[in-house]
């Protein structure tokens, strides 16, 4: 898979497929429809790059493994090496903005959480991040004012805008440098809105990003 920016009037970026940093919980309703406390830090968790697939090609699902749900997110790649950066040179960082599906075993993830284990099982196996193309800063005026909308068959399930954010952008590429060096190709998922849900086999969904990214996918069974 290959990993670029584009604009309208520019040959695409190519950069290395790199790992998934994800934030958990940076939404306060999203942690409240799970019956999860809200963070006073944000949660992160990683996704290997073996998670990575394309968002405009069907998505498969593990149907073995129950119930998988849909959170929709702004992704956020990354162009320059971070370690412990401030704001500045994490928005010269930026490399693109895109849309991704963070797919989760949820009950799976349950059954983990109980037991007090990790649950990168649930998060992070093949295929649980499938991604848009990504689009240059140059398009988008304010990064924490876009609207993140799923629509699943046609009805809308997620709609919120990155201003609800509790940990915003540049914050959060800050603080993840602090702990995870964030390399060329990289990818930062900044967290879902409230409305996540189960998905099914020939289900039809659409993912947006404010009037700049708008794609269409549908989901099928693994092999």
């Amino acid at each position: 898979m290959t990993i670029y920016t584009h604009t309208l009037d520019a040959v695409p970026q190519t950069l290395p497929v790199g790992k998934v940093v994800c934030v958990g919980r940076n939404y306060a309703a999203h942690a409240k429809e799970l019956n999860n406390p809200v963070p006073t830090e944000p949660v992160l968790f990683i996704k290997p790059a073996t998670a990575l697939v394309d968002l405009e090609q069907p998505v498969s699902i593990p149907l073995q493994f129950g119930v998988c749900h849909f959170e929709a997110e702004m992704a956020v790649l990354i162009g320059e090496r971070l370690t412990s950066c401030n704001e500045q040179q994490a928005a010269t960082a930026i490399a693109g903005v895109g849309v991704a599906l963070d797919l989760t075993l949820r009950e799976l993830q349950s059954a983990l959480k109980e037991k007090g284990l990790p649950w990168e099982k649930a998060k992070a196996f093949d295929g649980a991040c499938p991604i848009s193309a990504f689009v240059s800063l140059q398009n988008i005026e304010d990064l924490q004012d876009q609207q993140i909308q799923l629509h699943q068959n046609g009805e809308l399930q997620q709609d919120g805008n990155s201003a609800d954010m509790l940990t915003p952008i540049l914050p959060l590429l800050v603080y993840i440098s602090q702990f995870f060096t964030l390399s060329p190709g990289d990818i930062v998922l900044t967290g879902t809105p409230a409305g996540v849900g189960p998905l099914a086999v020939g289900d039809s969904l659409k993912i947006s990003l404010g009037d700049i990214i708008d794609v269409q996918t549908k989901i099928v069974e693994r092999d």
